[in-house]
């Protein structure tokens, strides 16, 4: 084949062929966990000065405001002074002074608003070293629990100027109990907290989590946060063209041979091998991959495959890892019974930034 028919960006076919996810079974030790709670590579880049506001609606400009106010009002001592020998300052000539107001936010919108942007431009704003500030999604923040112990991961944490919580799942009573007590003594040691939550089941209305249900969901947490709450349509469909009709198993097979650090996979196939790999390691999974290639896209058969397909369509988007397909659109993956469901928010965010990939795909393909 020639180099003409080579996709833009990519390199001649490569003698070894693509790599496969269906291959891989990463495992990732407690310490990259920890390590890796910062904002994902999507978000490196963002700040509150890139977020651009819908003139239309004037919440989301009100809430750029309030967090740029919030992140500076954390610079200085640590709250609490926890983690410091001297609890309120005995034994030395100042005490820090734990500032007045709330000392947690809640992002309280729909999907495709730009919550995350917001939440990660508030941890590139906080004034402390990486290292004192985390950011993560609820699922990453029990997989740290799980791989540290409850005690220990209080103790790593207790050390943190502040931590985000994305996507804070609400449908796992378990887990919410967990997590909900992990930051009431992550409070008491005088972490700032900041997060954003997804729908609990049964919760249709307008594919948001009320406010006052994420509140009541964290009792005893409620008096800690102010809901923030931004309107606005995802901005993922905001003047952007329609998602690109799926490629023949052909082209995604040339483009996936012709893209150094590409993936081929049989979609089926993919699906049987996510149940064998913790959601905590999709991340993991995709590590060094410059693009995804998937045959015979269809609709997943169940939920709990639907869910994890969810979990790796978050991971994938957070790199940046363009996403190529043959078979159904990815508007086509979950059931009309799914999506009516109570993990509806799930499917649609799923759907919303599959189809983002898929645009960014769209070049791998030579004309």
């Amino acid at each position: 084949m020639s180099s003409s028919t080579t996709a833009p960006g990519s390199s001649a076919l490569t003698e070894a062929g693509p790599l496969s996810l269906c291959e891989r079974e990463p495992h990732v030790p407690a310490d990259r966990l920890v390590a890796e709670m910062v904002p994902p590579p999507r978000f490196d880049s963002v700040r509150f000065s890139t977020y651009i506001p819908d003139p239309n609606q004037p919440s989301q400009s009100e809430a750029v405001t309030v967090l740029e106010g919030f992140a500076a009002g954390l610079g200085g001592a640590h709250a609490s002074g926890a983690g410091r020998r001297g609890f309120l300052g005995f034994g030395r000539a100042k005490a820090p002074k734990t500032p007045a107001g709330p000392r947690g936010v809640y992002l309280d919108g729909g999907y495709g608003v730009g919550k995350t942007h917001l939440l990660a431009s508030l941890w590139h704003a906080t004034p402390a070293e990486p290292s004192r500030k985390a950011f993560g999604t609820f699922v990453e923040l029990t997989n740290l629990v799980g791989a540290l112990g409850f005690q220990q991961t209080v103790q790593t944490l207790s050390e943190h100027r502040l931590l985000c919580i994305d996507e804070f799942e609400l449908d796992d009573p378990g887990d919410t109990v967990l997590v909900s007590t992990l930051l009431g003594k992550l409070v008491e040691a005088g972490v700032a907290l900041a997060a954003t939550s997804n729908t609990l089941p049964g919760k249709l209305g307008e594919g948001r989590f009320a406010a006052a249900d994420f509140l009541r969901e964290i009792q005893g947490l409620s008096a800690h946060f102010r809901a923030l709450r931004i309107d606005g349509e995802d901005y993922r469909h905001r003047g952007l063209p329609e998602a690109p009709a799926p490629f023949t198993d052909e082209q995604v097979a040339k483009a996936a041979y012709a893209t150094d650090g590409a993936s081929l996979d049989d979609f089926p196939h993919l699906l049987e091998h996510l149940a064998k790999v913790h959601p905590s390691r999709y991340g993991a999974l995709t590590d060094g991959l410059t693009a995804v290639c998937l045959t015979d896209v269809r609709p997943v058969p169940d939920q709990s495959t639907a869910l994890r397909l969810v979990v790796l369509a978050d991971r994938l988007y957070d790199r940046e890892v363009p996403v190529l397909a043959s078979g159904l659109p990815f508007d086509k993956l979950f059931s009309e019974e799914m999506l009516k469901g109570g993990y509806r928010k799930k499917y649609f965010r799923a759907i919303s930034r599959l189809t983002a990939l898929a645009r960014d795909a769209k070049g791998l393909v030579g004309s």
